[in-house]
């Protein structure tokens, strides 16, 4: 769900000093590895490794709702409009609306295999952030099949989780969601809408970019100190039948099961 995780410095000098005491910690608490998972590459002696795979997909937002619609092409307003004559309706919320986004969150992260966050936690980032949090959910016919949280920062409003159920994907009900996620931020006065990170070239990329985001660099360092980074990534053989069978538990047991194990995931 984290967008960048990495050194916050307005020199080399301070960013060093800030490297060399993660460092000291990672030594101390006899971690695998440091992972920072920058914008920009930082120099220092201790990386070791670095993966570079991932980009950050980022739109420059126009000024008024209209050029934003004139800009994203047929195929995508379409779309849009497939799910509003579905009957799908839009709700915007916060504590009122955790429940239904925990329920479609959970149940989509458990089809694609992946630990969920606590509802705790969600919880959190809206009493904590009273201004700039907010959920949208789609309704259809009584049922939420989709559901987002968007935040919104100093110029740039950024998705950290959007989900649907798969039952539902022929209402097109993620894509009525991302559009008025879109116009939100545009009535924020926000410049910048982050749609978080994807591989490059993969679904999800080309799920945002067809809404007209670029990507941005994402440059992960490490310093390494026994194993591999690999053995961390989903695309590992051993984490490849992990994922299998998380794809089998039931719903609820992966909601009670699954914030304990997360939090060990990078």
């Amino acid at each position: 769900m984290d967008v960048v995780g990495g050194v916050l410095a307005t020199d080399d000098v301070a960013a060093t000093q800030l490297i060399d005491a993660a460092v000291k910690l990672s030594d101390e608490l006899d971690v695998k590895y440091l992972e920072l998972r920058h914008e920009q590459r930082c120099s220092h002696p201790a990386f070791n490794h670095e993966l570079t795979e991932k980009v950050h997909m980022r739109l420059a937002l126009p000024a008024e709702r209209d050029a934003l619609w004139q800009s994203i092409g047929p195929k995508v307003r379409n779309q849009v409009r497939k799910a509003e004559k579905e009957g799908l309706t839009i709700a915007w919320g916060r504590d009122e609306l955790l429940r239904e986004f925990y329920a479609v969150y959970s149940h989509n992260m458990r089809d694609l295999g992946t630990p969920v966050f606590s509802r705790r936690l969600f919880a959190a980032i809206l009493r904590h952030l009273p201004e700039a949090a907010e959920m949208c959910v789609a309704r259809h016919d009584g049922n939420t099949v989709a559901a987002a949280l968007l935040v919104h920062g100093r110029g740039m409003s950024e998705v950290p989780s959007a989900s649907s159920l798969r039952r539902w994907n022929h209402l097109n009900s993620n894509m009525l969601v991302y559009w008025h996620l879109l116009t939100r931020a545009i009535e924020r006065g926000q410049q910048v809408f982050d749609f978080g990170r994807s591989s490059a070239g993969s679904n999800t990329y080309r799920f945002k970019a067809q809404w007209g985001a670029t990507p941005h660099p994402a440059v992960w360092q490490y310093y390494v100190r026994r194993g591999s980074v690999s053995e961390m990534r989903p695309n590992h053989p051993k984490n490849q039948r992990r994922i299998a069978v998380w794809k089998r538990l039931p719903v609820w047991l992966t909601r009670l099961v699954g914030p304990s194990i997360v939090r060990g995931i990078p």
